[in-house]
């Protein structure tokens, strides 16, 4: 059983962060006679994906969902990571796709300068109401 200082240590973050990550239900302690928390060493491997999720832009609520497969109090298996893998693939690819556009956009609106409630695909991206009326014209 790891101190919340060693799994910070081992971990690479902050014991703040530990405490945020149990507040959160993404990791679990128990406690000893002294009331103090104890985590098993398989708590390290939840915070390394938790921390590689967060990089790749992750929300926590998202990470949060795709980590309740997971078992709490010991390693996950091979196919149990996999399938939440698989939970993120979709939002990580819908993120890569929204990131293509704004660099394929963005020359166009720093050329323009408009950042237009009109025409500006960046600002306003699908705006379908624009084509009827802008502004009061809609009231």
């Amino acid at each position: 059983m790891l101190s919340v200082g060693q799994v910070a240590d081992r971990a690479g973050v902050a014991v703040s962060a530990i405490h945020f990550y149990e507040r959160k239900g993404l990791i679990t302690s128990t406690r000893n006679s002294g009331n103090q928390r104890r985590y098993n060493s398989d708590v390290l491997r939840r915070i390394a994906v938790i921390k590689i999720a967060q990089q790749v832009g992750l929300p926590l609520e998202e990470i949060k969902q795709a980590m309740a497969v997971l078992p709490l109090n010991k390693a996950p298996s091979k196919e149990q990571w996999g399938e939440m893998s698989a939970k993120w693939r979709e939002s990580l690819e819908q993120r890569i796709e929204n990131l293509q556009k704004l660099h394929s956009q963005l020359d166009h609106c720093i050329g323009c300068g408009c950042l237009s409630m009109k025409s500006c695909q960046l600002y306003n991206p699908d705006d379908e109401i624009a084509n009827e009326a802008q502004g009061a014209g809609l009231w």
